[in-house]
C-alpha cells in the first residue's frame, strides 16, 4: 500500500466509529411495524409483554441478506446477490431467499460442518479415526443433510450403525469418542442426542443407560487402522438387563441387539428428550442462544426460559416427521429471527427472551472463507498426519472441510474448535486481542487485499471514488454505504489524479477491520 498504515488505521476508526450513528439512523433497522403471525413469535412476544421488555424493530434488508446467508449456509452473499436482493421490492422476498438458501449445496456443507463439531469428526489425537474414516464419516453426514434425511432415521443409523469404519461411515460414531467403555458411549449418546450430561446423573441411572451399549464390539481388520464395530453378545460387559433414563427398565436378548431398543425407546414421539435436545439446538444455533441454555446440559434445575415456544418448537418437529429443514424454516420466517441487533431494552432478561438478534463473531471457517470470497484469494488446508498425507484443493471453502485435523494457525487462532468432547462451548467466538492483531498487522490479510483480483478488477471498470467505494461496501458488508460514509471514505482517495489503487486498498483494509463485517448482526 501507498499509503501508510497511519493513515489506513485513522480511517478504519472513522468508519467503524460511525457504527452508533448508523443505528440510530435505521440503517439496521426496517421501518415496517412489527405484526407478530406466526405462533412462534406470538409466543415470543407475549412472553416479552409479560416482562415489560420492548422487542427490537425489525432488521433490515440489507441486514437480513447477510445475516440469512451467514446463518443458513455459512458463506458471505456476492455482492451482486446483496444488490439485487436490498433493491428487489417483493413483499416476500425474505421467504423466497430462505427457501433458495436452503436449497443451495453450500447449505450441506455449513451443516455438516456443525454436525462434525458435535460427532467429532477428526482423524487426530484423541479422537484418532484416521483419515480414511474421518472422510468416510463426513461423506456420510454431508450427504444424510443433502438429501434432508428426516433426523430420527439419522440417530437411528447412527445409534445401530456395524461394519467397517473405512466403508460404513456411520459405524465411526463408535470410534470418534475418547471413552469407549458402555459407560463412556452412554455419556456420548446422552450428550449429542438428549443434551444431557450423563456424568452428572446419578451412578444407577447412567449404569443403567450404559448396559445398552453393553454388546457393542469393535475389532481390527488386515488393514492398517481399519476396525469393525459389530453387535458382540458375548462381549464380557453384557448384561441382561438395562434402563431407559426414564427409569424403566427391560430384559436384553441375545438375539437383538440392545442398541435397536435403545434407539427405538430414544426416537419415539413420546420421547420427553429427543425432539426437545435438537430444537433447542437448531434455536441455539440459529439465535446464538438455546431456549435452554446451554443447549447441551439440559436438567431439571435448568428450565426453559419460554417453556411454551420449545413444547411448540417440538410439536412442529414430530408433525413434520422429523424434518429438519422445516424446523429451520419456521424459525427463520419467524420476526423473532429477523429482529435488529439494536437493542430496545437493557433488561437483563431480554436476552435470555429472544429480545433483540445477538452479535455473535463469525466462525472462524466463516470468517476465512469471507475474506476469501470477497478477495477471489485461496486458502491452504493440509493433514499433518504422514499415513496418509492429506491435501486439500485450494477452492476447498474451509466450511467444507471433512476432518477437524486439517486446520491451520488462522482457525485456531479465531476460535475453531478441536472437537475432542462434542461440546458445544469447544468453539470460541470470542474475540482476542491476538485476532485484532492479525486483521489489522499480518501478511496473511495484506496479501490477500493486494493481491486481490477482484479488487483489481473492481478499480479497472470503476473510475469513479464513489462508484469504488460503493463496490467495496456491497462486496464486503453486504450494504450499499451512507451518504456519510461515502464522503468520509471518498475523501482519502488522492485528488491529483493519482492512482486510486492504495485508496481503495485503505478503505477495504479498514472495512474488513470493521465489527459490521467481523459479526454476524
Amino acid at each position: 500500500m501507498k499509503k501508510t498504515a497511519i493513515s489506513a488505521l485513522v480511517l478504519t476508526a472513522v468508519l467503524t466509529g460511525t457504527v452508533a450513528v448508523r443505528a440510530q439512523t435505521g440503517l439496521y433497522e426496517s421501518p415496517a411495524k412489527l405484526a407478530p403471525e406466526s405462533e412462534i413469535d406470538q409466543l415470543v412476544f407475549n412472553r416479552l409483554k409479560q416482562l415489560d421488555i420492548q422487542p427490537a424493530n425489525l432488521c433490515s434488508d440489507a441486514v437480513f441478506v447477510r445475516r440469512a446467508y451467514l446463518d443458513v449456509i455459512g458463506t458471505q452473499p456476492a455482492a451482486r446477490d446483496a444488490s439485487s436482493f436490498i433493491l428487489d421490492r417483493d413483499p416476500n422476498k425474505r421467504a423466497k431467499l430462505i427457501d433458495q438458501l436452503l436449497a443451495r449445496d453450500e447449505f450441506a456443507d455449513y451443516w455438516a460442518m456443525k454436525w462434525s463439531d458435535l460427532l467429532r469428526v477428526k482423524a487426530e489425537f484423541p479422537i484418532d479415526l484416521w483419515p480414511n474414516a474421518a472422510q468416510a464419516y463426513h461423506h456420510w453426514i454431508r450427504t444424510a443433510i443433502e438429501e434432508n434425511q428426516p433426523y430420527d432415521q439419522f440417530v437411528r443409523d447412527l445409534l445401530t450403525a456395524s461394519g467397517s469404519n473405512f466403508e460404513v461411515g456411520q459405524a465411526n460414531f463408535y470410534r470418534a469418542m475418547q471413552n469407549r467403555d458402555p459407560k463412556g458411549i452412554a455419556q456420548t449418546v446422552a450428550l449429542t442426542f438428549m443434551g444431557a450430561r450423563a456424568d452428572k446423573w446419578p451412578t444407577n441411572q447412567l449404569a443403567g443407560m450404559a448396559a445398552f451399549f453393553s454388546q457393542v464390539g469393535i475389532k481390527t481388520t488386515a488393514e492398517w487402522k481399519e476396525e469393525i464395530v459389530f453387535f458382540n453378545p458375548a462381549s464380557t460387559n453384557a448384561q441382561a438387563t438395562a434402563t431407559f433414563p426414564d427409569g424403566t427398565t427391560v430384559k436384553l436378548s441375545t438375539d437383538r441387539d440392545p442398541r435397536e431398543v435403545f434407539a427405538g425407546w430414544l426416537i419415539d414421539p413420546k420421547n420427553p428428550w429427543f425432539a426437545r435436545n435438537i430444537v433447542n439446538r437448531a434455536w441455539f444455533w440459529l439465535l446464538g442462544r438455546g431456549i435452554i441454555q446451554e443447549p447441551d446440559d439440559i436438567r431439571p434445575d435448568n428450565p426453559p426460559s419460554n417453556p411454551e415456544l420449545l413444547a411448540y418448537l417440538e410439536k412442529e418437529l414430530v408433525a413434520s416427521h422429523y424434518d429438519l429443514k422445516h424446523l429451520y424454516r419456521l424459525i427463520l420466517n419467524s420476526q423473532t429471527y429477523q429482529l435488529s441487533s439494536v437493542p430496545r431494552s437493557n433488561q437483563p432478561a431480554a436476552a435470555a427472551n429472544f429480545a433483540s438478534y445477538p452479535l455473535r463473531q463469525l466462525d472462524a471457517e466463516v470468517l476465512a472463507d469471507a475474506l476469501c470470497e470477497i478477495t477471489g484469494t485461496t486458502e491452504k488446508y493440509s493433514s499433518s498426519i504422514p499415513e496418509p498425507f492429506t491435501f486439500i484443493p485450494e477452492k476447498e471453502r474451509s466450511i467444507a472441510l471433512p476432518d477437524g485435523s486439517i486446520t491451520s494457525s488462522f482457525l485456531e487462532m479465531f476460535g475453531r474448535p478441536p472437537r475432542d468432547t462434542g461440546l458445544e462451548s469447544e468453539r470460541n467466538n470470542r474475540p482476542t486481542a491476538n485476532q485484532r492483531l492479525h486483521l489489522l498487522n499480518s501478511s496473511h490479510i495484506q496479501r490477500k487485499i493486494e493481491q486481490s483480483e477482484k479488487f483489481k478488477y473492481l478499480l479497472k471498470t470503476r473510475d469513479n471514488p464513489r462508484d469504488v467505494v460503493a463496490g467495496l461496501y456491497l462486496a464486503i458488508l453486504s450494504r450499499f454505504p451512507t451518504e456519510n460514509e461515502l464522503q468520509i471514505a471518498v475523501g482519502h482517495f488522492p485528488t491529483d489524479g493519482a492512482d486510486n489503487r492504495a485508496a481503495a486498498l485503505d478503505v477495504a483494509w479498514a472495512l474488513i477491520n470493521s465489527a459490521e463485517f467481523l459479526y454476524r448482526h
